[in-house]
């Protein structure tokens, strides 16, 4: 039944950013940027901008529903938990507060998202609350909630959605660029051209992304040494850092992952930096 909802959810989601995309820019006017003369370079920039832009708003807009439904969040309405993370949601100034979960996990794991400041969600791992003691998880909670009073959600889907028009427009511009000078079919080789392209640059782009984010890690954890104390998160920090470091930290390629890369292209593209510098830039501060 999972898997079912898990499909549903995507199909869902992806049939609501087209049907989305494609209201805004029937309204926009925007038409197709190809003609005989060539390319309509202000058309283009209107489509590549709704498309980067409108899929990564409509995916944040249903950000909540989609970590309930796909991660199998259960919210809280009470408990130490709910209490832990509304009493650092107030000492934030959060104007409303956030909805709480639980999801099923061995991984000690915390994450925060939703569309706004007044609308957001945290959610712990079971890994998380058996193996962490109070003021660790505290320590934990006070960086997520420290990611919603920052607005990290909005800005990285800003900068999601800037590099995907980014992305969009040169693998268009170099791809017809490219069918000018041969003698093949220009359709054809164009749309194995422009795949090709947006998959090169969109790994360019993944590097942007990702060092944006661990640039807001580091702004989350110093965030949560002021909501709950210094000592706190760099004790929540120390103690991922026994449970990730012995390992070859595989994972690290995903989103909500708490632990980050370590060197060569893993660092690039890592959303999180390693747990030691996180440390150290907590005990200089």
């Amino acid at each position: 039944m999972t898997w079912m909802k898990r499909v549903f959810l995507f199909m869902a989601v992806n049939l609501l950013v087209v049907l989305t995309i494609s209201v805004l820019l029937s309204v926009l006017g925007v038409g197709p940027y190809l003609s005989a003369r060539g390319i309509d370079y202000g058309s283009l920039a209107a489509f590549c901008l709704v498309w980067g832009m409108g899929g990564a708003f409509v995916s944040l807009s249903l950000s909540r529903v989609m970590a309930k439904w796909s991660m199998g969040v259960q919210l809280q309405s009470s408990g130490p938990l709910v209490e832990t993370v509304h009493a650092l949601a107030r000492r934030a100034g959060l104007p409303a507060m956030p909805e709480v979960g639980i999801y099923d996990s061995p991984e000690p794991n915390a994450f925060a998202t939703g569309p706004t400041k007044s609308r957001a969600l945290v959610a712990v791992s079971t890994g998380l609350l058996r193996s962490m003691s109070q003021d660790e998880l505290e320590g934990v909670l006070g960086h997520e909630i420290a990611h919603v009073a920052n607005g990290d959600m909005v800005t990285m889907t800003l900068v999601q959605g800037v590099v995907n028009a980014f992305v969009m427009f040169l693998a268009r511009v170099i791809a017809f660029a490219l069918s000018r000078n041969s003698d093949r079919d220009s359709r054809g080789m164009d749309r194995m051209t422009v795949f090709a392209l947006e998959m090169a640059l969109g790994v360019l782009g993944m590097v942007v992304v990702a060092w944006f984010s661990r640039h807001r890690e580091f702004r989350a954890d110093a965030g949560s040494a002021k909501l709950g104390g210094r000592e706190k998160m760099i004790a929540a920090l120390q103690a991922l850092q026994r449970r990730f470091e012995p390992h070859d930290e595989q994972e690290a390629f995903a989103t909500l992952k708490i632990a980050g890369g370590r060197g060569g292209f893993l660092a690039l593209i890592s959303t999180h930096p390693p747990l030691a510098d996180r440390i150290a830039a907590l005990r200089r501060s």
